[in-house]
Parts: C-alpha cells; sequence; structure tokens
C-alpha cells in the first residue's frame, strides 16, 4: 500500500510537468531557399511558444483558387479523390518548395494544385519561441463531386 502512495504522489508531481513536443523535419536532400536545412520544424500551434507558417491568403480563399486554378475538377466534376500538399516555408517568410505529398489519382490534377500553392505568394514565417524557423506545413484536402476542400 506504502509503494502505491508513493507511485500516485510521483505521477502527481511529474503530470504537473509540462513537456514541450517540437516536431523536428528530417530533410534528405538539399532545398534550396532554406536558411538552416538541419533546423528545419513542423510547429505544433497547440504548444506554447510554437506557431506554424501563416500564408497571407486564407483557406477560403485559398479553396476558390483551387476550384478555379484546377480545371481538371471542372472536366472531371465527379471527381472523387483525396491528397495531401507539403510546403517548405523558409524563416523569411518565402515557399521554397511545393510538392505532392499524397498524390492523387491524376498526375494533371496533381500539377495545378502544386500550381495553385505555389502561387500564394508571402508567407509569415513558422517560429519556435519566437524565433523565426524554416518549416514544413501540409494541407490536407478531399474531393467530392468535382468539390475541394481543406482539412
Amino acid at each position: 500500500m506504502k509503494s502505491i502512495i508513493i507511485l500516485a504522489i510521483a505521477v502527481l508531481k511529474l503530470s504537473g510537468l509540462s513537456a514541450q513536443f517540437v516536431a523536428k523535419v528530417e530533410v534528405k536532400e538539399p532545398i534550396q531557399g532554406l536558411c538552416n536545412d538541419k533546423e528545419v520544424y513542423s510547429p505544433f500551434p497547440m504548444f506554447k511558444g510554437q506557431k506554424q507558417a501563416v500564408c497571407a491568403v486564407t483557406d477560403e480563399e485559398i479553396v476558390k483558387r483551387l476550384d478555379s486554378g484546377a480545371t481538371f475538377l471542372k472536366d472531371n466534376p465527379k471527381t472523387k479523390d483525396k491528397g495531401m500538399v507539403g510546403l517548405w516555408i523558409n524563416c523569411k517568410g518565402e515557399m521554397v518548395k511545393c510538392e505532392m505529398d499524397n498524390k492523387t489519382k491524376d498526375a494533371t490534377l496533381d500539377s495545378q494544385i502544386v500550381a495553385v500553392f505555389s502561387a500564394l505568394g508571402k508567407w509569415e514565417a513558422g517560429s519556435i519561441d519566437g524565433k523565426p524557423v524554416d518549416t514544413y506545413r501540409l494541407f490536407s484536402f478531399e474531393i467530392k463531386k468535382g468539390k475541394i476542400a481543406l482539412h
């Protein structure tokens, strides 16, 4: 019984400690334009001191641009698919690379989606404890009846 009480006290004390989880991204090949390819992060805004890169364009506007720029969807209105776009944003707020992380079933659609994301313009750099850092940002999307939605 005494050991259970000691264990319970230890657990309560340790639960008061807040561990900071920071997701560091491994860069497998050089990416032109990163400030430091050894220090690339995917911040979690729910953790104190972490801020993901933010585009000047809202998610709603991105969807509008995808609706007009992804002409594949107009030509194929019954399309049902999903995917993910990965964006590499440097510590200055510049998107230095955009690529499909999880591709859709059609290469033409993928290239149109990448073209829209590549043209989004300036970003506010992500940060860790107030310091701007290179970040990797993922946008997942789903397509139903030819309409795209970000998640």
